[in-house]
């Protein structure tokens, strides 16, 4: 089984993606063929969790491809705590950052966004991503929403459903840890 955790972003991707990791019966990874373009993009082996906020702009083709095979999961966190996130990283130097690549090229803006739009266009992110996920899990019956605030609750009913094998406590601590902060 694959397992794809579809998110915005700024939302504990990372940490699912590290708790995942440790897993011994599957491979894990955040955005690890990211960098790929055609069939390579998604071409995810059995037994693997993926963890790549971008393949919200790959649910046709992820469909296509996978169908209702793999678990769907929603990572999601409070939106206006994601959209903040964002914002503090809006000129983190990264041109391929998501959110710049929204708010210039698929709102297309030109010119830098004023301070006081910015927050604006985040939210405006979160809430287009998170519409076309859930407008794709709509029909999928193996899929869970998880919210990152509530680890405690869903992660175990998570590794029960993929029949999880590994280090489980070490699992369930990396949502202690703060990865990837802004």
């Amino acid at each position: 089984m694959r397992v794809f955790v579809l998110n915005t972003g700024r939302c504990g991707s990372v940490t699912l993606a590290r708790a995942c990791e440790r897993l011994t019966n599957y491979t894990a990874g955040h955005e690890t063929r990211a960098r790929r373009v055609g069939d390579d993009r998604l071409d995810y082996p059995d037994q693997h969790i993926e963890v790549d906020n971008r393949l919200s702009w790959f649910l046709g083709a992820l469909d296509e491809r996978y169908g209702e095979e793999p678990l769907y999961v929603h990572l999601r966190r409070d939106p206006v705590q994601v959209a903040q996130s964002f914002a503090k990283r809006w000129e983190n130097g990264n041109p391929a950052g998501v959110i710049t690549a929204f708010a210039t090229s698929l709102v297309i803006h030109p010119a830098p966004w004023p301070d006081a739009q910015r927050m604006e266009v985040c939210r405006f992110y979160v809430q287009t991503v998170t519409a076309n996920i859930e407008a794709f899990l709509a029909d999928k019956p193996n899929q869970m929403t998880v919210w990152l605030d509530d680890a405690a609750t869903w992660f175990p009913a998570f590794w029960d459903r993929i029949g999880g094998q590994g280090d489980y406590d070490a699992a369930l601590a990396q949502f202690g840890i703060q990865h990837n902060a802004s």
